[in-house]
């Protein structure tokens, strides 16, 4: 599945910190410009991966509908 979110990256004196602007909770830092990259990736990856974990615990046995959806922003 691919995604997109805008990157936000912002130099500081330990390096870089980072966060997904769209994904409240998708946020890291790194020593340089590319590891805060790679660890943005992995944070968007991981708080998915979370959400998607919740809503089927919050939902449990509840019978719904899951498909895809497409969005052009």
């Amino acid at each position: 599945m691919d995604l997109q979110f805008t990157a936000v990256f912002r130099r500081v004196p330990e390096g870089y910190i980072a966060f997904a602007e769209e994904l409240p909770g998708a946020n890291t830092q790194g020593r340089t410009l590319e590891e805060a990259r790679a660890n943005l990736r992995e944070a968007v990856s991981l708080v998915l991966d979370a959400n998607r974990a919740l809503a089927r615990e919050e939902l449990g046995d509840i019978d719904v509908i899951r498909e895809p959806i497409k969005v052009t922003a």
